[in-house]
Protein backbone atom coordinates (compact mmCIF):
# COMPACT_ATOMS: atom_id res chain seq x y z
CA UNK A 1 0.00 0.00 0.00
CA UNK A 2 0.94 3.63 -0.95
CA UNK A 3 2.55 5.58 2.22
CA UNK A 4 1.94 9.18 2.71
CA UNK A 5 4.19 9.47 5.51
CA UNK A 6 7.47 10.94 3.72
CA UNK A 7 8.45 14.13 2.01
CA UNK A 8 10.96 15.18 0.02
CA UNK A 9 13.61 16.20 2.70
CA UNK A 10 13.08 12.70 4.39
CA UNK A 11 13.87 10.90 1.01
CA UNK A 12 16.90 12.80 0.80
CA UNK A 13 17.81 11.96 4.46
CA UNK A 14 16.69 8.09 3.21
CA UNK A 15 20.05 8.65 0.79
CA UNK A 16 22.18 9.88 3.36
CA UNK A 17 21.72 7.64 5.59
CA UNK A 18 22.75 4.70 3.04
CA UNK A 19 25.92 6.53 2.46
CA UNK A 20 26.48 6.22 6.45
CA UNK A 21 25.81 2.77 6.50
CA UNK A 22 27.92 1.89 3.74
CA UNK A 23 30.73 3.86 4.68
CA UNK A 24 30.95 3.82 8.88
CA UNK A 25 28.87 0.55 9.72
CA UNK A 26 28.65 -2.50 7.26
CA UNK A 27 32.72 -2.46 6.86
CA UNK A 28 32.97 -3.07 11.00
CA UNK A 29 29.49 -4.65 11.36
CA UNK A 30 31.26 -8.24 12.01
CA UNK A 31 34.13 -6.60 14.11
CA UNK A 32 31.36 -5.14 16.38
CA UNK A 33 29.69 -8.05 16.89
CA UNK A 34 32.70 -9.88 18.08
CA UNK A 35 33.60 -7.02 20.48
CA UNK A 36 29.99 -6.26 21.59
CA UNK A 37 30.59 -2.57 21.37
CA UNK A 38 30.57 0.05 18.89
CA UNK A 39 32.86 2.85 18.80
CA UNK A 40 32.50 6.06 20.17
CA UNK A 41 33.12 7.44 17.03
CA UNK A 42 30.53 6.03 15.41
CA UNK A 43 28.37 8.53 17.98
CA UNK A 44 29.97 11.40 16.46
CA UNK A 45 30.00 9.94 12.87
CA UNK A 46 25.88 10.01 13.72
CA UNK A 47 25.99 13.35 15.09
CA UNK A 48 27.47 14.28 11.86
CA UNK A 49 24.89 13.11 9.91
CA UNK A 50 22.18 14.96 11.97
CA UNK A 51 20.56 12.10 13.69
CA UNK A 52 20.76 14.04 17.02
CA UNK A 53 19.43 16.92 15.25
CA UNK A 54 16.33 17.45 17.83
CA UNK A 55 18.66 19.38 20.29
CA UNK A 56 17.95 23.01 19.58
CA UNK A 57 20.32 25.29 17.61
CA UNK A 58 21.72 27.04 20.83
CA UNK A 59 22.96 24.14 21.89
CA UNK A 60 24.41 23.06 19.06
CA UNK A 61 21.64 20.84 17.56
CA UNK A 62 19.48 21.87 14.70
CA UNK A 63 16.40 21.80 16.38
CA UNK A 64 14.33 19.16 14.41
CA UNK A 65 11.77 17.15 16.22
CA UNK A 66 10.45 15.27 13.16
CA UNK A 67 10.30 11.71 14.34
CA UNK A 68 10.12 10.81 10.50
CA UNK A 69 13.42 11.10 10.13
CA UNK A 70 14.23 8.75 13.00
CA UNK A 71 11.98 5.94 11.67
CA UNK A 72 13.53 6.43 8.15
CA UNK A 73 17.11 5.77 10.18
CA UNK A 74 15.69 2.60 11.46
CA UNK A 75 14.40 1.40 8.00
CA UNK A 76 17.56 1.69 6.59
CA UNK A 77 19.55 -0.16 9.58
CA UNK A 78 16.91 -3.05 9.11
CA UNK A 79 17.00 -3.36 5.26
CA UNK A 80 21.09 -3.23 5.87
CA UNK A 81 21.06 -5.78 8.07
CA UNK A 82 23.16 -3.66 11.09
CA UNK A 83 19.98 -2.88 13.41
CA UNK A 84 21.94 -4.13 16.45
CA UNK A 85 24.54 -1.12 16.04
CA UNK A 86 22.06 1.29 15.70
CA UNK A 87 20.62 0.29 19.07
CA UNK A 88 22.43 2.92 21.17
CA UNK A 89 22.22 5.68 18.57
CA UNK A 90 18.44 5.51 18.67
CA UNK A 91 18.40 5.34 22.37
CA UNK A 92 21.03 8.04 22.75
CA UNK A 93 18.31 10.47 19.94
CA UNK A 94 15.55 9.32 20.53
CA UNK A 95 14.67 8.16 24.37
CA UNK A 96 17.78 9.73 26.14
CA UNK A 97 18.07 13.58 24.45
CA UNK A 98 14.23 14.17 25.33
CA UNK A 99 14.71 13.91 29.26
CA UNK A 100 17.11 16.55 28.47
CA UNK A 101 15.16 18.66 26.75
CA UNK A 102 12.31 18.46 28.62
CA UNK A 103 13.45 18.32 32.03
CA UNK A 104 16.61 19.89 32.28
CA UNK A 105 17.58 23.66 33.51
CA UNK A 106 19.20 26.18 31.62
CA UNK A 107 22.72 25.49 33.19
CA UNK A 108 22.15 21.68 32.61
CA UNK A 109 21.20 22.30 29.06
CA UNK A 110 24.58 24.57 28.65
CA UNK A 111 26.75 22.38 30.15
CA UNK A 112 25.20 18.80 28.20
CA UNK A 113 23.39 19.87 25.00
CA UNK A 114 26.55 20.49 23.22
CA UNK A 115 28.01 17.13 23.81
CA UNK A 116 24.93 15.15 23.36
CA UNK A 117 24.29 17.14 20.19
CA UNK A 118 27.79 16.16 18.11
CA UNK A 119 27.99 12.58 20.00
CA UNK A 120 31.15 13.59 22.26
CA UNK A 121 28.49 12.96 25.19
CA UNK A 122 27.01 9.24 25.08
CA UNK A 123 24.07 8.88 26.95
CA UNK A 124 22.06 5.79 28.64
CA UNK A 125 18.98 5.40 30.93
CA UNK A 126 19.35 3.13 33.63
CA UNK A 127 15.66 2.05 35.18
CA UNK A 128 16.17 -1.62 35.58
CA UNK A 129 17.43 -2.97 38.34
CA UNK A 130 18.45 -7.03 39.30
CA UNK A 131 15.32 -7.07 41.27
CA UNK A 132 13.04 -4.85 39.59
CA UNK A 133 11.99 -4.89 35.76
CA UNK A 134 8.83 -3.27 34.03
CA UNK A 135 7.55 -1.85 38.02
CA UNK A 136 8.64 1.54 38.06
CA UNK A 137 7.59 1.38 42.04
CA UNK A 138 10.06 -1.41 42.97
CA UNK A 139 12.73 0.91 41.85
CA UNK A 140 15.22 0.45 45.55
CA UNK A 141 18.65 2.30 43.97
CA UNK A 142 18.50 5.04 46.83
CA UNK A 143 20.10 8.42 46.88
CA UNK A 144 20.00 10.37 50.35
CA UNK A 145 20.79 14.24 50.33
CA UNK A 146 23.32 15.12 52.20
CA UNK A 147 23.84 18.94 51.52
CA UNK A 148 24.82 20.02 47.89
CA UNK A 149 24.81 16.57 46.95
CA UNK A 150 22.77 13.41 46.59
CA UNK A 151 24.61 9.53 48.35
CA UNK A 152 23.39 7.16 45.86
CA UNK A 153 23.65 3.25 46.40
CA UNK A 154 22.03 0.68 44.36
CA UNK A 155 22.49 -1.45 41.21
CA UNK A 156 21.44 -1.41 37.73
CA UNK A 157 21.22 -4.38 35.06
CA UNK A 158 20.54 -4.66 31.44
CA UNK A 159 21.83 -0.81 30.73
CA UNK A 160 21.81 -0.17 26.90
CA UNK A 161 24.79 2.11 26.53
CA UNK A 162 26.32 0.92 29.69
CA UNK A 163 29.59 0.43 28.57
CA UNK A 164 30.32 3.43 26.38
CA UNK A 165 27.67 5.99 28.14
CA UNK A 166 28.98 9.19 29.67
CA UNK A 167 25.43 10.27 31.24
CA UNK A 168 23.63 7.93 33.00
CA UNK A 169 19.80 9.47 33.47
CA UNK A 170 19.36 7.11 36.75
CA UNK A 171 16.05 6.63 38.18
CA UNK A 172 16.45 6.50 41.90
CA UNK A 173 14.52 6.32 45.12
CA UNK A 174 14.37 9.75 47.60
CA UNK A 175 11.37 8.96 49.28
CA UNK A 176 9.52 6.33 50.34
CA UNK A 177 5.92 7.19 48.12
CA UNK A 178 6.25 4.24 45.17
CA UNK A 179 5.70 6.72 42.87
CA UNK A 180 6.38 10.27 44.63
CA UNK A 181 9.59 8.95 45.94
CA UNK A 182 11.17 8.71 42.50
CA UNK A 183 13.69 11.25 41.09
CA UNK A 184 16.12 11.19 38.29
CA UNK A 185 19.37 11.83 38.75
CA UNK A 186 22.56 12.30 36.02
CA UNK A 187 25.40 10.06 37.40
CA UNK A 188 28.76 11.27 34.90
CA UNK A 189 31.38 9.30 33.89
CA UNK A 190 34.43 8.96 36.41
CA UNK A 191 32.19 10.25 39.61
CA UNK A 192 33.72 8.17 42.55
CA UNK A 193 31.58 4.87 43.58
CA UNK A 194 30.11 4.85 40.13
CA UNK A 195 31.54 1.34 38.24
CA UNK A 196 30.54 -0.89 35.23
CA UNK A 197 30.13 -4.23 35.27
CA UNK A 198 31.09 -6.89 32.78
CA UNK A 199 29.42 -6.36 29.39
CA UNK A 200 26.37 -8.57 29.47
CA UNK A 201 26.49 -11.69 26.89
CA UNK A 202 23.31 -11.78 25.45
CA UNK A 203 21.64 -14.04 22.89
CA UNK A 204 21.76 -11.61 19.97
CA UNK A 205 21.90 -8.04 19.71
CA UNK A 206 26.01 -8.66 19.94
CA UNK A 207 27.00 -5.12 18.59
CA UNK A 208 25.15 -3.20 21.42
CA UNK A 209 26.81 -3.14 25.05
CA UNK A 210 24.59 -3.56 27.86
CA UNK A 211 26.19 -3.28 31.18
CA UNK A 212 25.38 -3.42 34.83
CA UNK A 213 25.97 -1.16 36.65
CA UNK A 214 26.62 -0.18 40.63
CA UNK A 215 26.52 2.72 42.45
CA UNK A 216 28.36 2.36 46.01
CA UNK A 217 28.46 5.73 48.23
CA UNK A 218 28.45 8.04 44.71
CA UNK A 219 28.05 11.76 45.55
CA UNK A 220 25.79 13.55 42.82
CA UNK A 221 25.62 17.00 42.37
CA UNK A 222 21.93 18.06 43.43
CA UNK A 223 22.83 20.28 40.33
CA UNK A 224 22.90 16.98 38.34
CA UNK A 225 18.87 16.36 39.58
CA UNK A 226 16.74 16.21 36.01
CA UNK A 227 13.39 17.55 37.12
CA UNK A 228 11.89 17.78 40.45
CA UNK A 229 12.91 16.14 43.28
CA UNK A 230 9.72 13.08 43.61
CA UNK A 231 9.05 13.91 39.77
CA UNK A 232 10.90 11.12 38.61
CA UNK A 233 8.14 8.83 38.06
CA UNK A 234 6.42 11.64 35.82
CA UNK A 235 9.43 12.00 33.62
CA UNK A 236 9.88 8.04 32.94
CA UNK A 237 6.51 7.71 32.06
CA UNK A 238 5.81 10.88 30.37
CA UNK A 239 8.93 9.77 27.55
CA UNK A 240 7.96 5.80 27.59
CA UNK A 241 5.28 5.88 24.79
CA UNK A 242 8.21 7.81 22.39
CA UNK A 243 10.39 4.84 23.42
CA UNK A 244 7.55 2.43 22.84
CA UNK A 245 7.01 3.75 19.35
CA UNK A 246 10.86 3.94 18.54
CA UNK A 247 11.23 0.20 19.09
CA UNK A 248 7.60 -0.84 17.33
CA UNK A 249 8.86 0.83 14.38
CA UNK A 250 12.33 -1.11 14.60
CA UNK A 251 10.39 -4.20 14.78
CA UNK A 252 8.59 -3.48 11.60
CA UNK A 253 11.03 -2.36 9.62
CA UNK A 254 13.35 -5.50 10.32
CA UNK A 255 10.33 -7.51 9.83
CA UNK A 256 9.64 -6.30 6.55
CA UNK A 257 13.04 -6.26 5.68
CA UNK A 258 13.15 -10.42 6.27
CA UNK A 259 10.25 -10.88 4.07
CA UNK A 260 11.89 -8.62 1.30
CA UNK A 261 14.94 -11.02 1.62
CA UNK A 262 12.87 -14.09 1.91
CA UNK A 263 11.34 -13.36 -1.10
CA UNK A 264 14.55 -13.06 -3.17
CA UNK A 265 15.54 -16.52 -1.79
CA UNK A 266 12.25 -18.89 -2.72
CA UNK A 267 12.68 -17.56 -5.91
CA UNK A 268 16.10 -18.60 -6.52
CA UNK A 269 15.83 -21.65 -3.99
CA UNK A 270 14.32 -24.69 -5.92
CA UNK A 271 12.62 -27.99 -4.56
CA UNK A 272 11.59 -30.69 -6.58
CA UNK A 273 12.68 -29.13 -9.63
CA UNK A 274 10.53 -25.30 -9.62
CA UNK A 275 11.26 -22.68 -7.29
CA UNK A 276 10.07 -22.52 -3.66
CA UNK A 277 8.00 -19.51 -4.11
CA UNK A 278 5.83 -21.35 -7.28
CA UNK A 279 4.26 -23.45 -4.26
CA UNK A 280 1.22 -22.54 -3.32
CA UNK A 281 2.05 -23.21 0.78
CA UNK A 282 5.37 -20.72 -0.13
CA UNK A 283 2.86 -18.14 -1.82
CA UNK A 284 -0.04 -18.31 0.76
CA UNK A 285 2.50 -17.84 3.74
CA UNK A 286 3.75 -14.72 2.10
CA UNK A 287 0.75 -13.18 1.52
CA UNK A 288 -0.20 -13.61 4.64
CA UNK A 289 3.00 -11.57 6.28
CA UNK A 290 3.08 -8.81 3.92
CA UNK A 291 -0.67 -8.36 4.37
CA UNK A 292 -0.15 -7.94 8.64
CA UNK A 293 3.10 -6.04 7.72
CA UNK A 294 1.25 -3.34 5.60
CA UNK A 295 -2.33 -3.07 8.05
CA UNK A 296 0.48 -2.50 11.05
CA UNK A 297 2.47 0.01 8.56
CA UNK A 298 -1.10 1.57 8.21
CA UNK A 299 -1.00 2.22 11.98
CA UNK A 300 2.49 3.05 13.30
CA UNK A 301 2.79 5.70 10.34
CA UNK A 302 0.00 7.48 12.53
CA UNK A 303 1.53 6.96 15.39
CA UNK A 304 4.52 8.84 14.19
CA UNK A 305 2.37 11.66 12.73
CA UNK A 306 0.73 11.91 16.53
CA UNK A 307 4.10 11.55 17.88
CA UNK A 308 5.14 14.37 15.94
CA UNK A 309 2.00 16.96 16.82
CA UNK A 310 2.42 16.12 20.20
CA UNK A 311 -1.03 13.41 20.48
CA UNK A 312 0.56 10.03 20.97
CA UNK A 313 -1.33 7.94 24.20
CA UNK A 314 0.53 5.96 26.48
CA UNK A 315 -2.15 3.94 25.05
CA UNK A 316 -1.80 3.89 21.77
CA UNK A 317 2.48 3.65 21.94
CA UNK A 318 1.60 -0.07 23.89
CA UNK A 319 -0.76 -0.93 21.42
CA UNK A 320 2.33 -0.27 18.61
CA UNK A 321 4.90 -1.76 21.00
CA UNK A 322 3.41 -4.95 21.86
CA UNK A 323 1.26 -5.22 17.88
CA UNK A 324 4.84 -5.25 16.24
CA UNK A 325 6.94 -6.83 18.24
CA UNK A 326 4.65 -9.86 18.31
CA UNK A 327 4.44 -9.46 14.74
CA UNK A 328 8.05 -9.19 13.92
CA UNK A 329 8.51 -12.84 15.97
CA UNK A 330 5.95 -14.52 13.60
CA UNK A 331 6.77 -13.02 10.40
CA UNK A 332 11.11 -13.72 11.08
CA UNK A 333 10.18 -17.36 12.27
CA UNK A 334 8.07 -17.67 9.19
CA UNK A 335 10.68 -16.41 7.26
CA UNK A 336 13.75 -18.64 8.50
CA UNK A 337 11.29 -21.83 7.91
CA UNK A 338 11.57 -20.64 3.94
CA UNK A 339 14.79 -20.42 4.04
CA UNK A 340 15.54 -24.33 5.32
CA UNK A 341 18.56 -24.62 6.83
CA UNK A 342 19.92 -21.62 5.58
CA UNK A 343 17.68 -19.99 7.80
CA UNK A 344 19.71 -21.86 10.28
CA UNK A 345 23.00 -20.49 9.32
CA UNK A 346 24.61 -16.84 10.70
CA UNK A 347 25.64 -16.20 7.01
CA UNK A 348 22.28 -15.10 5.95
CA UNK A 349 20.95 -12.16 7.38
CA UNK A 350 17.59 -13.97 8.40
CA UNK A 351 19.76 -16.19 10.87
CA UNK A 352 20.84 -12.95 12.27
CA UNK A 353 17.56 -11.01 12.68
CA UNK A 354 16.15 -14.06 14.38
CA UNK A 355 18.58 -14.48 16.88
CA UNK A 356 18.40 -10.42 17.32
CA UNK A 357 14.54 -9.85 17.11
CA UNK A 358 13.61 -11.75 20.61
CA UNK A 359 14.64 -9.14 22.65
CA UNK A 360 11.69 -6.85 21.21
CA UNK A 361 8.77 -8.66 23.30
CA UNK A 362 10.85 -8.07 26.18
CA UNK A 363 12.74 -4.19 26.26
CA UNK A 364 11.16 -1.09 26.86
CA UNK A 365 7.90 -2.92 28.83
CA UNK A 366 7.03 -6.87 28.25
CA UNK A 367 3.84 -7.48 25.76
CA UNK A 368 2.47 -8.39 29.29
CA UNK A 369 2.63 -5.07 30.47
CA UNK A 370 1.55 -2.97 27.46
CA UNK A 371 -1.87 -5.45 27.07
CA UNK A 372 -2.01 -4.35 31.11
CA UNK A 373 -1.61 -0.50 29.96
CA UNK A 374 -4.40 -0.93 27.16
CA UNK A 375 -6.92 -3.32 29.63
CA UNK A 376 -6.73 -0.92 32.35
CA UNK A 377 -7.71 2.12 29.83
CA UNK A 378 -11.03 0.11 29.49
CA UNK A 379 -12.20 0.98 32.46
CA UNK A 380 -13.40 -2.76 33.22
CA UNK A 381 -14.15 -2.59 36.80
Amino acid sequence: MRRNLFESEHDDFRGSVRRFIDKEVTPHYTQWERAGIVPRDLFTAAGRLGLFASVPEQYGGAGVTDFRFHTVFSEETARAGVGPAAVGLTLHAEVCIPYFLGLATEEQKQRWLPGLADGTLIAAIAMTEPGTGSDLSGIRTRALRDGDAYVVNGNKTFITNGINADLVITAVRTGEHPHKGLSLLVIERGMPGFARGRNLEKVGMHAQDTAELSFTDVRVPVANLLGAEGEGFYGLTRNLPMERLSIAVAALAQAAAAVEYTIDHVRQRTVFGKPVGALQHTRFRLAELVTEIDVTQQFLDRCVLEANDGTLTAVDAAKAKWWATELQGRVIDACVQMHGGYGYMLEYPVARDWIDSRVSRIYGGTTEIMKEIIGRSLELG
